[in-house]
């Protein structure tokens, strides 16, 4: 059976002369066993490369899939102790209203912070002076919020407002953002107060002394 030569030579990096290191003189049925070998490891590599891969991204995606960054996410569009701010979103296939959506939203989710803050804050106030009327109060503070989010204030303003359109689903997403000075806000809290005939002048004065306080409290800071 003929004899298969197969000659290695390698570039010698300081002489930068080749010279032979290693002669093989393989039957075909060896050189054949050899290069199948080769290309069993080469393989396992390639497929051991290719779980990782999987495993990583499985990983990065988690148990509810991968996780998306929105537009006004992080602390610039978190409320403080001096603003109050919330973020909206809405979709829809016309843009208008995917507008609308995102701009009721957001002004929910400032509402809902405002009633929040001062539902705690009344509880507190009230509860220190032992007040036989904090839960009437109380009332009269979420009535207050609901009338100043559904009135024009010049002191909202939006801080944001991104468009997308997914041409595949026909589909148009809307961010908006908004911000309130919290002084600015429980100013007007109190103008409202002042033009609520259900309120009484012994409720208007506790109300006026906790936003007062409140005011005063955002402002030294």
């Amino acid at each position: 059976m003929a004899q298969f030569s197969y000659v290695y030579r390698v570039s010698h990096s300081t002489a930068g002369k080749l010279r032979q290191v290693k002669a093989w003189k393989l039957k075909p049925a060896q050189f054949a066993c050899r290069v199948v070998r080769n290309n069993n490891t080469i393989m396992k590599n390639l497929f051991s490369l290719f779980l990782l891969v999987l495993i990583a991204g499985a990983c990065a995606r988690g148990p509810l899939g991968k996780k998306v960054k929105e537009p006004f996410s992080g602390s610039a569009y978190e409320s403080n102790n001096r603003f109050f701010r919330a973020t909206g979103k809405g979709e829809s296939s016309q843009d208008n209203i995917a507008r609308g959506k995102a701009d009721i939203e957001a002004k929910a989710q400032l509402a809902g912070q405002v009633n929040t803050t001062m539902k705690q804050v009344a509880d507190q106030y009230l509860g220190q002076t032992e007040n036989e009327r904090a839960a009437d109060v109380a009332d009269k503070f979420q009535s207050l919020v609901r009338q100043t989010m559904n009135t024009n204030m010049a002191d909202l303003r939006k801080i944001g407002e991104e468009k997308y359109f997914n041409q595949k689903e026909n589909k148009y997403s809307v961010f908006i953002a908004y911000e309130i000075k919290k002084n600015a806000m429980f100013r007007f809290m109190k103008k409202q107060a002042r033009v609520d005939n259900t309120i009484s002048e012994r409720q208007l004065e506790l109300i006026d002394k906790i936003l007062d306080e409140q005011i005063k409290a955002t402002e030294e800071e």
